[in-house]
């Protein structure tokens, strides 16, 4: 069965949101040219950031109107990688609250992708 292992984003500049990206990942990317850049999430999913007026055909989607959701272990790491990507510049749309499915924030990257980290 086919399973999804890569999300993209599209990007109006490629080296400012790699930038990003290594400040709240905590990793460089391991693929990387002027146009897209690639970062690995975990061993089956990557992260692609590629130069919005490149893409063939081109997007129809604005960003923001969807999220990549980030599980953390508990409301200690939650509250650590707040104040880390706070540090790294990250605007938080969101804090800290409790919803039905447990405690979250919201950031958004340079492009306005949503990125929510949530515990149980």
């Amino acid at each position: 069965m086919n399973q999804p292992n890569m999300i993209l984003l599209y990007v109006n500049d490629p080296a400012a949101s790699v930038k990003f990206y290594e400040a709240i990942l905590q990793a460089k990317p391991i693929e990387q040219s002027p146009t897209f850049a690639m970062f690995k999430f975990n061993p089956s999913t990557m992260l692609g950031l590629w130069l919005r007026t490149g893409v063939k055909p081109e997007p129809s989607v604005t960003a923001g109107a969807t999220e990549i959701g980030m599980h953390v272990a508990d409301e200690a790491e939650l509250r650590s990688v707040l104040a880390a990507w706070q540090g790294s510049g990250a605007k938080v749309l969101q804090q800290p609250e409790r919803m039905d499915f447990g405690l979250t924030f919201t950031a958004q990257d340079p492009d306005g992708h949503r990125l929510r980290v949530f515990c149980d």
